[in-house]
């Protein structure tokens, strides 16, 4: 192969898997997390999470402050497991699933203890961050919301899943990202950027959605556009549904835009990585609507070349931010 080649060599992936577990035994150590057991339950949850949102780990492994990855990735981890029961198999199977799963994350948010590593990485981070609580309270109060969808008839449809499943699964690891403090702003933030992720992920999932039979798009929305669900599931590549797209990816930008300007999403410790998941967003945005009515056909991701951007100019601005706490904590020299 050429020098250029993207494929590593044995040697040079031994290398990175070492760099890599290195850094990941520095944050459990920098979260306090000493006990072997429970080093191995985190493990896990790193495992699962690097496996199924790499991108999502990557950006956290090199933006966030080492003592709040494992936690982090540990509310990631309940987040997409959530989203695999409610999601997979037969709507009979997922009741009794995510069922079984509520009633085994209350009665260790009870007894502080578990026989699920899951579970108990869960109860060590509400430790650790007692806000994370409220946030798991309020997710699996409202989560069955989304057993019950197939589609929207209006906006306020849409809005209202919104406020009941996707703000609140959002908020179990935006929780640990924020202020220590919230009057409210924070949370308005995360909504407001809920907002916009959401509709984009539904337009930019039609491909995936529609043999489900699921429908993110509000019927009225269809309806403006004079396109048919039928239409849609033909994969009728008609002007109208190139319309519908921009309209949709369109109103989604207007609320990553508003969310990236509000300076509250980036005041916490996981603020670099909130803005740079903001930028990320943009660019699928901007690659969705490139793609157009071809999106029946396949969903359209970020261009690796300006992901990586967005993250190498977060790692810049957090290594700027850690310099100026360390310049802060340094005492001064007064010579005596």
């Amino acid at each position: 192969m050429s020098g250029g080649s993207l494929v590593m060599s044995p040697v040079g992936s031994e290398r990175l898997y070492h760099r890599h577990m290195s850094v990941w035994r520095r944050s459990l150590d920098a979260a306090g997390i000493r006990e072997p057991g429970l080093r191995s339950d985190y493990g896990e949850q790193r495992d699962l999470v690097a496996r199924a949102r790499r991108t999502s780990y990557l950006a956290a492994r090199l933006l966030l402050p080492r003592r709040l990855l494992p936690h982090a990735v540990a509310a990631t981890a309940v987040m997409h497991h959530g989203d695999d029961l409610l999601d997979t198999g037969p709507k009979p199977q997922r009741i009794a699933a995510w069922a079984s799963w509520e009633r085994r994350v209350r009665e260790g948010l009870d007894s502080g203890t578990s026989d699920d590593p899951l579970i108990r990485t869960l109860l060590h981070t509400a430790q650790a961050y007692p806000r994370l609580r409220a946030a798991v309270e309020e997710y699996l109060s409202t989560a069955t919301t989304d057993l019950e969808f197939t589609g929207f008839a209006t906006e306020a449809d849409y809005q209202a899943y919104v406020d009941a499943y996707s703000l609140p699964a959002f908020m179990l690891v935006a929780s640990l990202l924020g202020p220590e403090s919230d009057d409210g702003g924070f949370r308005a933030a995360c909504r407001t950027l809920m907002e916009g992720s959401q509709r984009l992920d539904f337009v930019n999932d039609l491909a995936e959605d529609l043999p489900e039979g699921r429908l993110g798009i509000p019927a009225e929305t269809l309806a403006r556009f004079s396109v048919t669900v039928e239409d849609l599931a033909a994969g009728r590549e008609s002007a109208g549904v190139r319309e519908l797209v921009e309209d949709q990816v369109e109103a989604a930008r207007v609320c990553l835009r508003a969310a990236r300007d509000l300076p509250v999403l980036g005041e916490g410790p996981g603020g670099v990585l909130l803005d740079s998941v903001v930028g990320i967003e943009l660019l699928t945005a901007d690659a969705a609507y490139a793609r157009g009515a071809r999106l029946l056909r396949g969903s359209a991701s970020p261009p690796v070349p300006g992901t990586l951007r967005v993250l190498l100019r977060g790692r810049r601005r957090r290594r700027g931010r850690d310099s100026s706490r360390t310049a802060v904590a340094r005492p001064v020299n007064t010579g005596g």
